[in-house]
């Protein structure tokens, strides 16, 4: 429970960019109100690694977000991605945002198999 609630709060804060003690008070209110699947255990060390993502994500959103002002981005490409083995739909919802998050990929569709379909802007067409 602790860590679904500090994932939520997590997303609400990257969402929101304010950490105000309103926000603060707003954000805990959502977390808790939103409903909660009991059905799927994730492991410790998944979360751990998945923190660590969040925290590399931003200032590498940063980066990229900059190069593209710099250096124009004219192609794209599209690529299919498996989800790791044995993700919970938590973990997944996640992974999902990290990809979005950055500037220069979107997911564009999650298919059942355990595929992502990712869209990315490029400076140079891939070969």
């Amino acid at each position: 429970m602790i860590l679904s609630l500090i994932l939520r709060l997590t997303i609400w804060f990257l969402l929101t960019s304010d950490l105000s003690i309103p926000n603060i008070i707003i954000g805990l209110f959502i977390a808790i109100l939103l409903p909660r699947s009991n059905t799927e255990k994730e492991s410790i060390k998944e979360w751990l690694k998945v923190l660590v993502r969040v925290l590399i994500a931003i200032p590498q959103a940063y980066y990229e977000a900059l190069e593209i002002m710099i250096f124009p981005h004219p192609y794209e490409g599209f690529t299919v991605e498996r989800v790791k083995p044995n993700r919970s739909k938590n973990l997944i919802f996640l992974d999902i945002f990290l990809i979005t998050f950055t500037p220069k990929t979107l997911v564009l569709k999650y298919y059942q198999e355990g595929l992502f379909q990712i869209h990315r802007i490029l400076r140079r067409r891939s070969q």
